[in-house]
């Protein structure tokens, strides 16, 4: 009869780099799951090391710990989930595309106010904060 190695949270963040409140976590989410001993101390298999280690290099890439529960979840069913993360990563690449551009239209509306103040010599009004600002008309204004 075979002895499992069992490992406690302690060595299992101490391996992984991942806090102990990180992989208590993880735990409530379902993404690493635990043994209980008698003691109620928690008990990980050495897989353990190899999903949390898989955790954060996802998370380096820019997945959520929902998109990595899906990757883990179809991995636990015995497929290979590598078509899973290649489109995870293809809707991430699209989104930034989406917010590259998005921010590129608002930094040049705010280069568009920077130029269009060079040469405004603002008078305010009593109570006004500063006129720069109060001339900006929002949607709701227009």
């Amino acid at each position: 009869m075979a002895v499992t190695t069992r490992l406690k949270i302690g060595q299992v963040s101490k391996q992984t780099g991942a806090a102990v409140g990180a992989l208590r976590y993880y735990e409530s989410l379902g993404l690493v799951e635990p043994k209980r001993g008698e003691n109620g101390y928690r008990y990980y298999l050495p897989e353990a090391i190899r999903q949390v280690k898989f955790i954060k290099k996802a998370q380096s890439l820019g997945f959520s710990l929902e998109d990595i529960s899906e990757v883990l979840n179809v991995h636990q069913r015995g497929d290979v989930p590598c078509d899973l993360v290649q489109s995870i990563l293809q809707e991430k690449i699209e989104k930034l595309e989406t917010q590259i551009q998005e921010m590129q239209t608002f930094k040049e509306g705010l280069e568009q106010y920077r130029d269009s103040w060079v040469d405004f010599k603002p008078h305010p009004e009593p109570g006004d904060i500063c006129p720069l600002v109060e001339t900006i008309l929002l949607d709701a204004e227009e």
